[in-house]
């Protein structure tokens, strides 16, 4: 999956731990560029506009799969929970067909319960978490008790390595609170604690991988863990995206469909192969793999696409390029935030702020919309 969402050289292959070291690479969102709305012609620097939609760059780390009681260092388990600690949001690709369990190790077509695999890693998640937070918490806590500290300030020093935020353990400790004397917190209560932690600071998605081969019964259930899951077809993805390279179909990630630039070309056993994948595509309006990362960014993390530029009649920035970058910020942001993601000198002697397309000042506090272009007024 990672391979077909990046085009990143990977390995790949039917066993576990193929993967040792992350893999880093960089999909892309898809946004309508305001160039064709505006009718300017836009120089992308940060990002690419293809045919009026801006393709908005986002990192992927690929890391080692887990096995059992990993947070207790079996397998890759603490190297891969490691890797995890800059992530904004996870997604869980699993084997939907059941033709995989939870160690990794290949069987036959349904034999395993795809549902482990989201159980499995929820519980090694909570658990790594629940231990960072117990290491060292005695005498934390001690000191915590004699300051009358809150314990979302303890938990968000203990965390902080995880960008966990205090606003984040507040809103979870709502949901599973803790004796206000940390000295009383148990094993249980902090597992109960870390759950909500990690469905707030790290929420997941999940990638019902092999969709094309799954049962019915094994999407349904997926689907009904209470976090956004969708089919994905990631061998389709990248067999497509290889053959559009090579010129053989015309194809656009995202779409439901792809056409044969010359079907004469296709010996019988290709045309199947396309067929069957075509056949696929239409049942489940595509591969899903540019779905899965547009969800992630767009649904789970909840994230908007703004447009900063420096002159707001040109809508270019002090090299003359027009409409050159586009920011993802999570919904709720300011002009203000805005400001300090491009430059903290920026949101330092932030004075006001342009919306270019109403070419109208606003203020610090003016929350940003979908697509908004914006011009920031700084001191210099």
């Amino acid at each position: 999956m990672f391979g077909a969402a990046t085009m990143a050289p990977v390995e790949i292959a039917n066993y576990p731990f193929t993967t040792i070291e992350p893999n880093k690479g960089v999909g892309y969102v898809r946004f309508p560029c305001p160039c064709k709305q505006l009718g300017v012609t836009c120089n992308p620097h940060n990002s690419l506009c293809i045919d009026g939609t801006r393709m908005i760059p986002v990192e992927l780390l690929d890391v080692a799969g887990l096995v059992p009681d990993a947070w207790q260092g079996k397998g890759l388990g603490n190297k891969f929970l490691d890797d995890l600690r800059q992530a904004d949001a996870l997604v869980n690709v699993v084997d939907a067909s059941g033709g995989t369990n939870i160690e990794g190790i290949p069987g036959k077509t349904g034999e395993f319960d795809p549902l482990e695999d989201v159980v499995f890693l929820r519980r090694e998640i909570d658990m790594w978490m629940r231990e960072i937070v117990k290491d060292g918490l005695g005498k934390i806590a001690r000191q915590a008790r004699m300051n009358g500290s809150k314990p979302e300030t303890v938990l968000a020093e203990r965390l902080a390595g995880l960008k966990v935020t205090e606003g984040q353990i507040k809103a979870a400790l709502e949901k599973a609170p803790l004796p206000a004397d940390p000295t009383q917190w148990d094993d249980d209560s902090l597992l109960a604690l870390m759950t909500e932690i990690r469905k707030i600071a790290k929420p997941m998605i999940i990638a019902m991988n092999k969709a094309d081969i799954a049962s019915e019964e094994n999407l349904k259930k997926l689907s009904e863990q209470g976090e956004v899951a969708v089919p994905t077809m990631a061998e389709t993805e990248l067999a497509l995206r290889k053959a559009e390279k090579a010129g053989l179909i015309a194809y656009v990630p995202g779409d439901d469909h792809f056409t044969l630039n010359d079907p004469g070309k296709l010996n019988a056993a290709q045309q199947k192969a396309m067929d069957y994948m075509a056949a696929n595509m239409k049942k489940f309006g595509g591969t899903g793999i540019q779905k899965c990362l547009e969800d992630a960014v767009y649904k789970t993390l909840d994230y908007i696409p703004v447009y900063p530029v420096e002159d707001e009649n040109k809508l270019c920035d002090h090299f003359g390029r027009v409409l050159p970058d586009c920011h993802l910020v999570p919904r709720g942001s300011t002009a203000k935030d805005l400001a300090y993601r491009i430059h903290t000198d920026l949101g330092d002697k932030f004075i006001r702020a342009v919306n270019c397309r109403t070419h109208r000042t606003v203020g610090a506090d003016y929350v940003l919309e979908p697509g908004d272009i914006i011009r920031i007024v700084a001191n210099k």
